[in-house]
């Protein structure tokens, strides 16, 4: 059980450095949108929304508990939505003049809109994988918990009737 809960700390942690890492790079674009208007609203908003979700649920989640495990259905939902901003990001990388989603040549130039962009990507892709691994563990351990022997005392206790006593 010690080992689950180490995994699901460092889980819990990836998805919060991720998550931070995305929302700043978004909120900088959301800026640039503010002052210039230019880049996919839609797409950012959605990207920023849900990165700080996932800030919120997995800095509240880093502290562990038993409970922590049974909020695997959740991780599958926050797995799928970062995914879906990894394809909504991916979709507007095609439209502007930045090479394929696989060239990451010029992602370490500084200040470069396709550089960033392709980070926000990237971080967006890993943050869903430790969602999706999160909820792995999660249906593991619940799963696991759930078929494990419980040590009683010998007596039978009846279970849906009135006490006797």
């Amino acid at each position: 059980m010690i080992v689950s809960r180490m995994v699901s700390m460092f889980l819990r942690f990836g998805e919060l450095v991720c998550a931070a890492v995305v929302l700043g790079i978004v909120s900088h674009f959301l800026h640039q949108y503010d002052h210039f208007g230019v880049g996919p609203l839609g797409r950012e908003i959605y990207t920023c929304v849900i990165s700080s979700l996932s800030v919120l649920f997995s800095f509240l989640w880093l502290i562990p508990s038993t409970s922590s495990f049974l909020h695997y259905p959740f991780d599958l939902l926050l797995s799928a939505a970062w995914f879906a901003a990894f394809g909504a990001l991916v979709n507007w990388i095609d439209r502007v003049n930045c090479g394929g989603i696989w060239n990451w040549g010029g992602i370490t130039a500084r200040g470069s809109y396709c550089g960033q962009w392709k980070a926000a990507e990237a971080f967006s892709f890993i943050a869903a994988c430790f969602w999706f691994s999160s909820f792995l563990l999660g249906v593991y351990v619940y799963h696991k918990l759930s078929r494990d022997p419980v040590a009683t005392d010998g007596t039978r206790r009846r279970r849906w009737h009135r006490s006797r006593v």
